[in-house]
């Protein structure tokens, strides 16, 4: 069958996922999605939503090719088709961080109150390491933790994060990641740990960005 516009068709078909991008809830569901696998039921404990609603939100996801879905047992679980899904997403992040005002002010507001310095950036937290200079915490919940995390980081869930702190060096620095840049563990955990008198830093991006980068990935035991 001929197609009168090509290009018509074909943009069509891009803003089919375009579209499946523009809900804040499967923005979330992605980010959820990029630490790992996830059946419908996990997902929607995860986001405290009804499983009926996550199922729909995934079924649109689906049919634009940004999840992939496989049984397991009983379950049907659901996981990123590949990294190109989490480079849109950062293509959408980054537009709106350089030209959203609104963007800037919940920055402003909320995350550089919490926590305004430099971030680390992957290369320097490898040297780190690799040095032995800092105590590299992962402040997601134990379930993504398992499912991978950057070798050597311990698991400190951020309602942990006060009775952890007690038994380490406060002069040992201390660095922080989760499930993405603007996750709110990591800030809240910086500025838990600053004020229990620890000099502390976030990871500039989280777990999903360091397996992007094809950097080191290990499982829990």
């Amino acid at each position: 069958m001929s197609i009168r516009n090509p290009k018509q068709a074909l943009y069509e078909q891009f803003a089919i996922v375009a579209k499946a991008l523009g809900h804040p809830l499967r923005l979330e569901m992605i980010e959820h999605l990029a630490q790992g696998a996830r059946s419908v039921e996990a997902l929607a404990a995860k986001l405290g939503q009804p499983v009926a609603n996550i199922s729909q939100h995934l079924q649109a996801l689906r049919r634009a090719g940004i999840v992939s879905a496989e049984r397991d047992g009983k379950f049907v679980r659901y996981a990123l088709t590949d990294e190109s899904v989490l480079d849109a997403f950062a293509s959408v992040r980054g537009v709106a961080e350089r030209r959203l005002a609104e963007v800037d002010r919940i920055v402003r507001g909320y995350f550089d109150a919490r926590d305004d310095m430099r971030a680390v950036s992957r290369d320097e937290l490898q040297a780190l390491m690799r040095d032995g200079l800092v105590t590299l915490i992962d402040v997601r919940p134990p379930d993504e933790f398992a499912l991978g995390h950057v070798p050597g980081a311990i698991n400190v869930p951020l309602s942990q994060i006060r009775t952890w702190s007690a038994g380490t060096a406060a002069d040992r620095e201390i660095v922080a990641y989760c499930r993405g840049p603007w996750c709110v563990m990591s800030f809240e955990a910086v500025a838990a740990l600053r004020s229990l008198g620890h000099s502390a830093r976030r990871l500039e991006d989280g777990m999903p960005e360091w397996k992007a980068a094809g950097l080191p990935v290990e499982m829990a035991a």
